[in-house]
Order: structure tokens, then sequence, then C-alpha cells
């Protein structure tokens, strides 16, 4: 039978979903006002900007920001629209594709980047003391230490592993 959670623990939850659910509703809005894209659309150019030569395997692109194959492709095919990315056939298997960040996609990247980075701080680092900070991280790792033991997902999202 499964132990139900304390009050504590309750509002602890449910303040997370809150919090969590509101800063990407924040950063989403911010990227869509001030940069015409979701962040989503904004975290593959991020992470294409951060790989070598600024490209990767879609498979590869999919994993490093938390995205679905299915949806990392229609993003792509959005982004490939507006000429940020282009899409070739991967040259060591031919199976696979490469995403390739275009000079014009990382102009509008590093256009976005400074508000995007205002708007995280605001929403995220700003309310906190420095050694809230520091405690945030470590509950972040550990939580993740649990549900991603082998360390897959710190990769995500541009996170480092150590």
């Amino acid at each position: 039978m499964a132990q139900w959670l304390s009050d504590d623990e309750q509002h602890v939850w449910r303040s997370f979903i809150a919090m969590t659910g509101l800063i990407w509703e924040n950063l989403d809005r911010e990227l869509q006002t001030d940069a015409g894209m979701p962040q989503s659309y904004y975290l593959i150019l991020a992470m294409l900007s951060e790989a070598p030569n600024r490209q990767l395997r879609m498979s590869e692109l999919a994993l490093a920001a938390n995205s679905s194959q299915s949806r990392l492709s229609h993003a792509a095919s959005r982004l490939e629209q507006r000429g940020w990315i282009t899409r070739v056939p991967a040259p060591d298997d031919g199976r696979g594709s490469l995403a390739i960040l275009t000079d014009a996609g990382y102009e509008v990247l590093v256009a976005a980047a400074p508000g995007h980075v205002t708007a995280v701080r605001s929403a995220l680092f700003d309310p906190l003391t420095e050694q809230q900070v520091v405690d945030l991280g470590a509950m972040c790792d550990a939580v993740l230490n649990v549900l991603d033991p082998d360390m897959t997902s710190r990769n995500r999202g541009g996170l480092k592993s150590e």
C-alpha cells in the first residue's frame, strides 16, 4: 500500500509543481515576446551552438533538448523553414541525420540570449540567497541520482556531469 504524503510533503510537492510550471511559462512568454520563438526552439539552438561544429545527430539533439524524436523532428522542420538550422544525412551511417546550426540561427540565438538569461535570473536565482542556490543544486543532484543513476539526463539541457 502506498504511503501518503505528509502535509509538509504535500505542500512542498504542490509548491514545486506550481513553481516549475510558472518558471517555464514565464520563460516561454519571454522568448515568444522577445525572440518570436518558444523555449523548445531556443533550447535546440543553444544545444547546437555548444556542440562541435554546431552540429549534432538528431538522436543526440533529442536527448540534449529533453525531447522525443518525433517532437524534435517537427521542431527541426520549423527551424529549417526559418533558415536557423539545416539537416543533412549523417556521413557515417546514412541512416540518421545531422542538425546543423546556421549562421542565421546562431545570430538569432545570440540576440535572444541576454533577455533569456535575465528572465532565468529573475524567475529562479534572484529570489534565492547564494546558499539557497547551492542547496537547490544539491537537491537537484540528489533527485537526479535516484531518477537517473547512469547520468544519461545530466547532459540534457546542457547539464554537465561532475
